[in-house]
Formats: structure tokens, sequence, C-alpha cells
């Protein structure tokens, strides 16, 4: 073990990279290790809202969301690159039963009445993060407090032991194979990207029977989708697939009628059976001395969970 470093983190995603920044916050000494750079990570193909999407309810997440929304509102306000605070407004077509449960995690949501195909509108304010320039900024932020990156891929989580006492495991799907975990599986998302004329609200109807659907605008794009197919590992092109979420997304906001398309992303969240999995491992096999915490599993709500995880995480590395 080294001294040079107190806390390696595996991973450079968006959840990696938060725990990391929090880490060195509290006085750590960080190592990120990951197998691709910050800005090549899935996180960049998010759409990055905050939204606890498939997410089941928990007073654990709750908190986590609402210390993310709390967080990211802040960094809104601050001028954080790629950070905005986007009015939101959510089409269901279920009976309304009052308030979802994360409602309270927003502190801003207001339902109103809605006409056939529709129950309700949901308005509530949402960050949202454009995550190349996010991305880069946590990296910018670590390395300016001593922080270091590493491009290595990690074939054992033993072997990061040899650098530091502690090990967060934040490394996403490759949790499955690195952690021996079963849970984890993929779900494929796909999204398409239009030159943005000049919408400024996030829309989503999630009940749309075709398929989940959204709007996300940003400064220079909108983000149209989506899928939502678990297992499904690949990330090959699906013409139909984008025209299909592009007339969905039409129908719900037509403005986007005339917008030209600017391309396509398609990536797998990191998804796990039972949520995410953030907790100590109590595997004998540790070094003597030695603390592995996991922090992966968070499917499609890495962002909205972020920054309320991350402290979780820190408190759990830190402890003893």
């Amino acid at each position: 073990m080294t001294a040079a470093t107190d806390v390696v983190v595996i991973g450079g995603g968006i959840i990696g990279m938060t725990v990391a920044v929090t880490l060195q916050h509290r006085g750590a000494r960080v190592t990120v290790v990951s197998a691709h750079e910050p800005a090549e990570t899935v996180s960049t193909v998010a759409a990055a809202v905050w939204y606890p999407s498939h997410t089941e309810q928990d007073p654990r997440v709750l908190r986590w969301a609402r210390e993310t929304h709390t967080e990211l509102g802040r960094q809104a306000t601050a001028g954080t690159p790629g950070v905005t605070n986007r009015p939101t407004r959510m089409l269901l077509r279920h009976p309304y039963a009052g308030p979802p449960w994360w409602a309270q995690a927003c502190r801003d949501l207001v339902a109103e009445s809605q006409e056939p195909p529709y129950t309700a509108l949901l308005r509530f304010t949402a960050p949202t993060v454009e995550m190349t320039p996010y991305l880069a900024w946590l990296r910018q932020r670590l390395e300016a407090g001593g922080g270091r990156v590493q491009r290595r891929r990690v074939r054992r989580l033993a072997d990061a032991f040899d650098t530091a006492p502690t090990v967060v495991n934040a490394t996403g799907l490759a949790a499955g194979r690195l952690a021996a975990d079963p849970a984890v599986h993929p779900v494929r998302g796909h999204l398409v990207l239009v030159a943005n004329p000049g919408l400024t609200v996030s829309v989503r109807d999630e009940d749309d029977p075709a398929g989940i659907t959204y709007v996300h605008p940003r400064r220079h794009d909108v983000v149209l989708g989506g899928t939502y197919q678990p297992g499904v590992g690949h990330t090959m092109p699906d013409p139909d697939t984008a025209v299909a979420i592009r007339r969905r997304c039409v129908a719900l906001v037509p403005a986007l009628a005339a917008a030209p398309v600017l391309g396509e992303r398609i990536g797998l969240r990191p998804a796990r059976h039972g949520g995410p999995r953030v907790e100590v491992d109590p595997d004998p096999a540790v070094p003597a001395g030695g603390r592995l915490v996991h922090a992966y599993g968070h499917g499609g709500a890495g962002v909205t969970l972020s920054w309320g995880c991350a402290a979780e995480v820190a408190d759990l590395a830190l402890t003893g």
C-alpha cells in the first residue's frame, strides 16, 4: 500500500466521480481508476435529467434523490458547467392517486387535471445535466485538489488494494463480473438528438402505449427518448426505433416537427435487481485493515442519486 492514496475509486462514470470529489472534500487523498476516460463512459450517453426513473420506493433512495436535487439545484444557481434547473411537465395516463413517492424530494410538485387520454399533469423543477462538460468539471475539480485519474482496467477488485487501503467499487455493469453479482444487468437505452428550436421545458409521457416518451431540451439540442430494454446488451443502431422515438416525441411536442436530427446515442444502463448496492463488503478475503465499499446498480438514475449516494459511500469508506 502507498501513502499517496487513501481511497481508490474504481469507475469514472457519474457515480465514481461524485464519490471521488466527495471523498476529497472530506480530506481523503483519492485516485480514480477507470477502464475509460470519464468523458467516454456510458454516463455521457445519459439524458441526465433528475428523475428516479424505474427506481423502487425506498427511504434510502428517497434521501439520495432529495440530497442530489438540492446539490444540483445549488450547482445550477452557481453556474456549474452543464447544470440547469429546468421546468418539467409529466403527463400521466394511469389513475392519479396522489403525489408520487419521490415528490417530496423535488419539493415544488403541483398536480393538475388533464383531458383524456391523460389523467393528470405533474409540474416540477428538475435539474438537468449535460454530461460532457459536467464530467470534465468533476475531473478538473478532483485534479485541482490533488486527486488523480488513471486509465487502467482492473481485472480483480483485490488488485486495487495495492494502491490504497480503501477501495470503492463504482464499476457499473462491470460489477456483475468484478463483484460476482448476478443481479447486475444491462438496460438498453436509445436516444435521438435534434436541434433545439427554442424549447426550455422538459416533457415526459412514460405511459405512452407506443413506448416511453420524453423530450429534454439542452442548450444546443434536444434529447428525444427513448427505450428501456432490460437484458438487452448490445448498442447496435436501430433505424426503425429511432424513427418511432422521433414520431412519438413530435406528437408530444409538435414544435419539434421541423427540428433536424443531429445524431443518436445508444447506451447500456447499469441496472441491478433489488436496487443499488451501497454497502461495505463483509468478505473476509479483503486484506487486513482494508475496506471495500460497493456503489453500483443505479440503472438509469445515476445522475438523480449521485450526490446523495456519494455522501453515504464516503461515510462508509471513511468510518473506522
